[in-house]
């Protein structure tokens, strides 16, 4: 796992087993067994010639035998038991083995005439280095280390997993919930600023919403007297060119003040049956005269609040519908997630501009759009309702023309009964 937890431990893990396994083996090589084993064979060599003594000397009971001892010969250890000896004077044959792995070792000394003498030891050195304690030695220390370097990993990491946190906690509207000043003092002095931070922005908001709110409400009043003055105005071409461009900023004030409900409303959610909330504001809307197609529905639930999701499904029929010439919905439903799909016969978007379209008062041509009703804030406010709904939109032009809208939706369990 490529994480900064991860890498603590691996790090902490090989830094103090890398230091302790250098220092056990320069300890060995340098203190270790070499010295021992000269030790242990210095009274191995004396046990073997106190033996010939006590053989030569024709002493009675000693039991000897025809042949070495049998098992594994323990080719170095007898060869420098062979040194010390000759040192001694005693030049002999001797061996060293074992019959098992946890037998005792044998030093099967030559009676010159009668046999070999049997010698059972202990207390000797192991022959060649002790790889294999030392391997214990070192995955004890491992195991050890590890538990440590996890316990140190999560305590350095503690802060940043607290900020993780504290972002994956940001709602739809854009804020986080007050978090807890409590913990070390990295920890509280972060959960204060975050604190700040998100009041900040809460104040931030709520006045931006007010200030539209009040422009789009305060609008209405010079539009009303306007719309008198237009009234009295004796040419029928400018009447109208002057009654037209009044119910334009007229929807465009319905529009802010709609878009400013939504952002603030917490309307309660409830289970909906998607497919059948479709087909109705399919049968509406061609009722009302425009090119809409209802083509294939599954039965599919969400949670969501049912007027606002029909809200934001309505205006994204009615764009497709207006835009495009005509709209053809699908609904259907996968590993969880509920979707609509909206497309269109129209021109589409612009590959430049497709990145723009959930931005208020967006219009991709408008020059070539003032016929068509609207005031850019259709996909804004239909994208602000299915983000609080926990889903998403995508829009993309079609390879043969076109657009599609791809609305998702995390699709719930049926209501119980």
């Amino acid at each position: 796992m490529n994480t900064l937890r991860v890498k603590f431990v691996v790090l902490l893990v090989v830094a103090i087993v890398s230091v302790v396994g250098l220092l056990t083996l320069l300890l060995f090589y340098l203190l270790g067994p070499p010295q021992r084993t000269e030790r242990a064979l210095d009274g191995v060599a004396q046990q073997v010639e106190m033996a010939l003594r006590l053989t030569s000397s024709g002493l009675d009971g000693v039991s000897l035998q025809n042949s070495p001892a049998p098992g594994r010969v323990y080719e170095q250890t007898t060869a420098n038991l062979r040194l010390i000896l000759k040192g001694r004077g005693i030049d002999l044959p001797v061996t060293v083995s074992r019959a098992e792995r946890h037998a005792p070792l044998i030093i099967s000394v030559p009676i010159e005439g009668r046999g070999w003498l049997w010698m059972p030891t202990s207390g000797m050195p192991p022959s060649g280095p002790p790889w294999k304690p030392l391997f214990r030695w070192l995955t004890l220390i491992a195991l050890g280390a590890t538990v440590i370097a996890v316990f140190v990993a999560n305590r350095m990491v503690r802060p940043l997993v607290f900020l993780e946190k504290a972002v994956a906690s940001v709602g739809p509207d854009g804020l986080m919930p007050e978090l807890p000043e409590k913990g070390p003092a990295e920890v509280r002095a972060t959960a204060k600023a975050l604190n700040s931070l998100s009041a900040r922005l809460k104040r931030s908001m709520e006045s931006r919403m007010r200030l539209v709110a009040a422009a789009g409400h305060d609008m209405r009043t010079p539009i009303t007297r306007m719309r008198l003055r237009a009234e009295f105005v004796t040419d029928e071409e400018e009447r109208s060119k002057w009654l037209n461009d009044l119910e334009e900023l007229e929807r465009i004030a319905d529009s802010a003040i709609t878009l400013v409900r939504e952002e603030t409303g917490a309307a309660a959610p409830e289970h909906i049956r998607l497919d059948e909330l479709v087909g109705d504001i399919c049968t509406d809307l061609k009722d009302q005269g425009l090119e809409v197609t209802c083509e294939s529905r599954r039965a599919v639930t969400v949670r969501a609040s049912r007027f606002k999701l029909n809200r934001a499904l309505r205006n994204l029929i009615i764009n497709a519908a207006t835009h495009g010439g005509r709209a053809r919905v699908s609904v259907a439903g996968e590993s969880g997630t509920a979707r609509i799909v909206i497309d269109d016969d129209g021109p589409g978007i612009p590959d430049a501009l497709i990145h723009q379209v959930f931005e208020p008062f967006f219009r991709a041509d408008p020059a070539r759009r003032q016929g068509i009703p609207g005031a850019g804030l259709g996909l804004t406010i239909a994208h602000e309702i299915v983000s609080r709904a926990g889903g998403r939109i995508s829009i993309a032009n079609k390879p043969d023309g076109g657009l599609v809208q791809t609305v998702e939706l995390p699709e719930a369990a049926d209501e119980p009964a």
